[in-house]
């Protein structure tokens, strides 16, 4: 079956070829609009300016779909070798060895993912090319996962969090996860490895179950969550990834990760899938996290303040 002939589009220095365009990712059926890969990289091609601060320099996890979401997923995390060689790579240990992932850095790249069916790019929350390298993450990221699909659970959790994160004197930026729930981003100076990350994370998560004890919880076992909103935090652990923002989910109608300024988050009518690929540039550049501060933050003063409210 044709799908169209090859597309080649310039981003920067370089031509990328978008290979049967036609080809359908995103299937149109009950209700949800039809995508093709040519549509996902239209869309990538204009959010790069918005997406590319989030990853570059960042190992990636690929989250592939060749035959779209009616086909076969693969979760990619080495570089195969027809990858062309001007895509940045990123040696990483693992236990046992290394494994090298894609970085991209740059509009090209993007665009080849996107010509791979790359439909999620998931991040590591530390950068390759900064002081401590990929064991020392700059982000941290609280992910809150209702039970169900009842997003005011989660509207009402990140409030709550925002409260205990301002009281460690942590800002944090909501974002959409483009599928039932959202991540609070608290961005860091990279100056604790991810071990101390993890277990602070965890330590906050854990405080506010202790305060709302009858709506969240830390309990990895869903038997074990009631209904109760998950306070998840693995995503801190060494060698974990999260999904970037302005990324698309691989779900019906290609829901987008968009980040938020704290006013959407009070917003009734907001839910995980509000925007998607057909939408969500619009969104970025409202510049949702242009009040964030620009340097992060060191746990240690917050750590002390978090020791102190639990003793």
């Amino acid at each position: 079956m044709s799908h169209g002939a090859a597309r080649t589009v310039r981003a920067g220095r370089r031509t990328v070829e978008i290979q049967r365009p036609g080809k359908v990712l995103f299937p149109g059926r009950d209700g949800a609009p039809e995508y093709t890969k040519g549509d996902l990289a239209d869309y990538y091609r204009a959010v790069a300016p918005y997406l590319l601060p989030h990853v570059r320099g960042r190992p990636l996890m690929l989250e592939r779909y060749p035959d779209g979401l009616d086909g076969e997923r693969f979760l990619q995390k080495n570089v195969p070798g027809h990858y062309p060689e001007w895509i940045t790579r990123a040696e990483v240990a693992k236990e046992g060895g290394t494994v090298t992932h894609v970085v991209c850095d740059d509009t090209a790249t993007l665009l080849y993912l996107a010509d791979q069916a790359c439909i999620t790019l998931h991040r590591r929350l530390a950068r390759t090319d900064r002081a401590g390298g990929p064991g020392h993450p700059d982000r941290l990221v609280f992910d809150l996962d209702p039970p169900g699909e009842d997003f005011a659970a989660v509207r009402e959790a990140a409030g709550w969090l925002r409260e205990l994160l301002t009281e460690l004197g942590l800002p944090a930026a909501p974002m959409t996860t483009g599928s039932r729930g959202l991540h609070l981003v608290v961005p860091l100076t990279g100056g604790h490895d991810a071990g101390e990350v993890l277990r602070f994370a965890h330590d906050v998560a854990a405080l506010a179950a202790a305060r709302h004890p009858d709506r969240l919880t830390t309990a990895a076992r869903k038997k074990d969550r009631a209904d109760r909103l998950y306070l998840d935090v693995q995503r801190n652990a060494y060698a974990q990834t999260a999904v970037a923002p302005y990324t698309v989910r691989a779900r019906p109608g290609a829901p987008v990760a968009v980040p938020l300024a704290w006013k959407q988050v009070d917003d009734p009518a907001l839910d995980a899938r509000r925007w998607s690929l057909a939408d969500a540039v619009e969104q970025a550049r409202t510049e949702p996290w242009a009040g964030l501060p620009r340097r992060g933050r060191s746990l240690g003063p917050a750590r002390r303040r978090l020791d102190h409210m639990r003793s």
